[in-house]
């Protein structure tokens, strides 16, 4: 399985794990033996828990497992490649070298190493694309002497430097499935005594295929971890890609709650004073609560559109408003008619019923003007308006069957009379109940471990402090810091958006002063509302996001329920 040829060592281990510690013996003290062996195990114990910690940092893995492959063989130097995405060349992602004082990962701004030539076939003359093509350790005792590969690059790198490559062992790292995920190439090993440079010898080698073995179970469970998380999370873009053709209306708050819902938890996580002195965000706290801002309004998905988009009080697919305006189109051909008829009729009576005609028409034009603006949706409609749309209704006009009937039907009248708004109670209860489906969507799924908060901290913007909020009535105590915080975040996105076909998008200080009076009436956390104006969570956001007539002055200190 092994051969050395003309100082070139190659092969590819495929001895399990007790064996392969077994051979070469004589090359290696026993207890260097078993120094390697606990450094093995610890790199075991290490992978292990760092699939395990938050965040699942690729970056420190490889950094791990680069330091420990360099220190296992006594290597000088190290470096790791990683296939680019096009799986057509390898890039730099990590380099260390002890004498020259180098330590870099990440983009490096170096060429990559190409996988294949010109005609398409396997790259074989770069000794790190022979290992990645072949899958195939290469051990090489001396570089200027090694006549198999072309090392051009790595002798301008040792003139440019003062540097030289004597030793290198390359060693490709492999997924569970055999892809290529890496190949760690280590410089000049260095006898600990001596300090002098020497070959790697057998054991090294085995050593270094063994951990890259492990090392590369742990690199392709990280990333197939990562890779089910941006799964998760294209799941959740296409979901509100879903709403936003649903209905455009909501696109821009499906984005922007999130955001701001990230902001104010931020702030809430750096305050130092107060209740919320001890509230800490961790790295996976974040990422659910980011989470639970993208998914928060999914249950919308479900409700109908022409209820989400419900601009006026007569609309359903289509405003019906003007089937009104038709009507009253009727009442005025009709009155006209019946005046010419009178004039017809009584000739000495003309300019009297002339003048009658104009003042009937006027008035029939007034009250149409008066149903068109209540259909528009308003914060408040008064007793007297919804009294009189009632009077109106109970007119009768002579429909084109020629029946007489009322001017409204109960349907028309109920919603004309909305006081708040657009939708009747009956439309609000569907609209309301997108969170529950949300909720029940949410809760549904199986979270792992580390999102299990997800369905808790999305599903609690419309609770209240007081406990009158829905679905499920919470109290403050009942809630946390996070569901709770994004309360403010969906109102405050809520009050000053712009492209709600039923309502202008409001000020900032208007904005703020509803706010501040929900924060005095029970309805959202006032300890993180006085965050939310103490670190200009408000002025970020609009800075950001606003249009500039909507930026108005702000007197912090005339907002209802804060104290500067």
């Amino acid at each position: 399985m092994y051969s050395v040829q003309g100082g070139r060592y190659t092969g590819a281990c495929r001895l399990p794990f007790p064996y392969l510690i077994a051979i070469n013996m004589p090359q290696l003290h026993p207890e260097k033996i078993a120094h390697r062996l606990e450094q093995l195990t610890e790199l075991s114990v290490a992978l292990g828990h760092s699939l395990g910690g938050e965040g699942h940092d690729i970056g420190a893995l490889l950094q791990r497992i680069v330091l420990l492959a360099k220190s296992m063989s006594g290597a000088d130097g190290a470096t790791l490649y990683r296939p680019m995405a096009d799986r057509r060349q390898l890039a730099f992602d990590i380099s260390v070298n002890d004498s020259l004082g180098i330590a870099q990962g990440g983009d490096m701004g170096l060429p990559g190493v190409p996988l294949f030539d010109g005609a398409g076939q396997p790259n074989l003359a770069s000794v790190a694309a022979y290992a990645a093509n072949m899958r195939r350790s290469v051990n090489i005792t001396d570089v200027y002497r090694d006549e198999g590969f072309n090392f051009s690059g790595m002798r301008e790198f040792d003139r440019h430097h003062g540097y030289h490559t004597q030793s290198i062992l390359t060693v490709p790292m492999s997924d569970h499935e055999g892809d290529l995920i890496g190949v760690l190439q280590l410089v000049n090993a260095k006898d600990g005594e001596t300090g002098q440079v020497r070959a790697f010898s057998s054991t090294d080698q085995r050593f270094i295929e063994a951990l890259a073995a492990q090392a590369g179970v742990a690199l392709t469970n990280q990333l197939l971890i990562l890779q089910l998380e941006e799964l998760l999370e294209s799941l959740v873009t296409l979901i509100n890609i879903g709403i936003d053709e649903k209905s455009p209306y909501t696109g821009r708050h499906c984005q922007f709650v999130p955001e701001l819902t990230m902001l104010l938890a931020d702030a809430a996580h750096a305050t130092q004073t107060g209740p919320l002195a001890d509230f800490r965000l961790s790295d996976n706290e974040r990422k659910q609560l980011w989470l639970a801002g993208l998914l928060h309004d999914c249950g919308k998905i479900t409700t109908p559109v022409h209820v989400v988009d419900k601009a006026t009080k007569l609309e359903t697919i289509f405003d019906r408003i003007a089937l009104i305006d038709t009507r009253y189109e009727v009442l005025l051909r009709d009155a006209e008619i019946a005046a010419l008829r009178q004039q017809a009729a009584q000739p000495q009576q003309k300019d009297a019923i002339g003048r009658a005609l104009e003042l009937e028409l006027a008035a029939l034009r007034e009250e149409r003007d008066f149903i068109r603006t209540v259909n528009i949706g308003g914060e408040s409609m008064a007793q007297a308006d919804q009294e009189r749309v009632r009077q109106i209704a109970r007119r009768r006009w002579r429909a084109a069957d020629g029946e007489l009937r009322d001017f409204l039907d109960a349907d028309e009248t109920e919603n004309l009379t909305i006081r708040a708004g657009t939708l009747t109670a009956a439309e609000r209860a569907i609209v309301n109940n997108h969170i529950s489906v949300s909720i029940r969507m949410l809760e549904a799924l199986p979270w792992p471990k580390h999102l299990q908060k997800v369905p808790e901290y999305a599903g609690g913007h419309h609770e209240r402090m007081d406990g009158k909020g829905y679905p499920r009535g919470l109290t403050k105590e009942q809630m946390s810091v996070p569901a709770r915080l994004m309360a403010i975040a969906d109102i405050f996105e809520a009050l000053t958006a712009r492209d709600r076909p039923y309502k202008k998008g409001k000020s900032l200080s208007e904005s703020l002063r509803i706010l501040g009076n929900f924060s005095l009436n029970g309805h959202i956390d006032p300890e993180l509302f006085d965050v939310f104006i103490r670190s200009k969570v408000y002025m970020t956001f609009a800075e950001k996001h606003l249009h500039p007539n909507q930026i108005d002055a702000v007197d912090e200190a005339a907002i209802p329920g804060y104290t500067p």
